[in-house]
């Protein structure tokens, strides 16, 4: 194939992916810009307490099926997180094996706030129900979100009382350039997708082509009379 043609190609397909190659390279310079540790929050959360030395009640399951049971320490000493076949979980008392209600708001903003590393202030504590949980929050359980005064979210099981995730403003930032990258912003978790795959590929194929152009310019030039 001349020169020109594959120039001619080449232009084409840089006009059908220039703008997908900017949002590719612009989100993942922001995506690179902190380490990935500083993302997640991980200085911000405080070290969990030492499971303490003590003998364990079987917690009581009242005839639902456990998928599994986990012995956890939080500030306000130990529990047993179940989580039951059916999806539901529940946490029991670790000394009496007898079933704890839900976390109330309270308690959630104790929970928060001892999770944390710093002293910072909450903002506000809300309760979501699973169906209605925040994109950021991600596990689809129901939860308390305690915002802090720096604008970060810590997510704790309205069941279990577990630290689901922390959330902080650049984690969010990192999560809407995530779904640009991969080119979903409704539910940034689809890798594999037509749109993704196909400006993939006419990237892939604009790129071979305009190596070859190295070569067939090369050639040319060494053709021109002088």
């Amino acid at each position: 194939m001349k020169h020109h043609k594959l120039m001619r190609w080449h232009v084409w397909l840089g006009w059908l992916i220039g703008v997908p190659i900017i949002i590719w390279t612009a989100s993942g310079l922001l995506m690179v810009a902190q380490p990935i540790e500083t993302v997640r929050g991980n200085h911000l959360r405080s070290e969990p307490p030492v499971l303490d030395a003590i003998q364990p009640v079987a917690p009581k399951l009242e005839g639902r099926q456990a998928k599994s049971l986990t012995l956890q320490q939080n500030s306000a000493g130990p529990f047993w997180v179940i989580a039951y076949a059916d999806g539901g979980k529940r946490r029991a008392d670790a000394m009496t094996g007898a079933l704890l209600p839900p976390v109330s708001g309270a308690e959630a903003n104790m929970l928060a706030s001892a999770a944390r590393s710093d002293a910072a202030a909450i903002r506000s504590v809300t309760l979501f129900a699973a169906g209605q949980a925040p994109m950021d929050q991600r596990s689809g359980r129901p939860s308390w979100q305690v915002v802090f005064d720096d604008d970060a979210r810590f997510y704790i099981d309205a069941d279990s009382g577990e630290l689901i995730a922390v959330r902080t403003r650049f984690w969010r930032a990192f999560d809407f350039m995530w779904g640009l990258h991969i080119m979903d912003l409704q539910t940034r978790e689809d890798t594999s997708h037509p749109i993704l795959i196909g400006s993939a590929a006419i990237a892939l194929l604009g790129s071979i082509l305009g190596f070859v152009m190295l070569f067939t310019r090369r050639r040319r030039k060494r053709r021109k009379p002088s």
